[in-house]
């Protein structure tokens, strides 16, 4: 019989991008959820917290010093949770950015690469490196993915473009990975109030250029997240699943 209280136990999750915001809610709330949490971010004291505060409250946890676009360190990101939790069910490729935010001929060209180069190149590293042994558990990919990927705007472009070729590496890899049992789904948070993006919108309050957009904490993103880890190798794969209230 599933166990109802922790429906993950024994499972165990790669999060990227676990030291703050979305990340860092997916992290906590899985290993309430009974999950062995690998947490990897490029900064070790957001993750030492994050971690800190699963063991405290029972839980399993690694923190793993981590960039995503280094193909190698992703690789060591990888060995290191099979060596601490021997396997790996659920991949969360959270970890992104938003660095060139003008229009293209105004714009910085080396911050336009670094964005692809996260959201885009980061999560190719991780699924390749991770890609046996999901095999193995017939597990779950979770792409953290955005409405900007779905939809042309002219500023932004950056992040329009990774975040759309996550969508269309989403796609893909479902295709491939359908007769291995692995899932791989978009997940759309919609505007949320992060570190990141405090500056342009807070929570609970409407979106400053979208009114029927309602702004959420990284928290809401959970119980979305957590259904996505939790559905069984027949379950949706190639699928977006949107937060946001507008049309994609």
């Amino acid at each position: 019989m599933a166990n109802l209280t922790q429906p993950l136990a024994g499972k165990t999750a790669i999060i990227t991008g676990a030291g703050r915001g979305i990340g860092r809610a997916i992290a906590v709330a899985f290993a309430a959820a009974g999950a062995n949490i690998c947490a990897a971010a490029r900064s070790m004291d957001q993750i030492d917290e994050v971690v800190s505060e699963i063991r405290e409250a029972g839980g399993r946890a690694l923190p793993v010093e981590c960039d995503v676009t280094d193909l190698a360190a992703v690789e060591s990101l990888v060995a290191a949770t099979i060596s601490k939790f021997g396997g790996i069910d659920i991949l969360v490729n959270n970890a992104g950015v938003g660095l060139e935010r003008r229009i293209v001929g105004d714009d910085d060209p080396n911050l336009w690469k670094q964005t692809i180069e996260v959201n885009l190149f980061g999560v190719y590293h991780c699924i390749r490196a991770a890609l046996p042994y999901l095999k193995t558990t017939r597990g779950n990919v979770i792409n953290i993915g955005s409405g900007m990927g779905h939809q042309p705007r002219n500023v932004n472009t950056s992040y329009n473009v990774s975040k759309a070729g996550l969508w269309m590496l989403t796609q893909c890899l479902a295709l491939q990975l359908a007769d291995d049992g692995v899932c791989v789904n978009e997940l759309i948070p919609g505007p949320v109030e992060t570190p990141l993006t405090a500056k342009l919108f807070q929570a609970g309050k409407p979106h400053p250029t979208i009114p029927t957009e309602h702004v959420k904490l990284p928290e809401d993103v959970v119980p979305l997240a957590l259904y996505l880890a939790c559905q069984p190798p027949t379950g949706p794969t190639a699928q977006t699943f949107s937060l946001a209230r507008r049309p994609l």
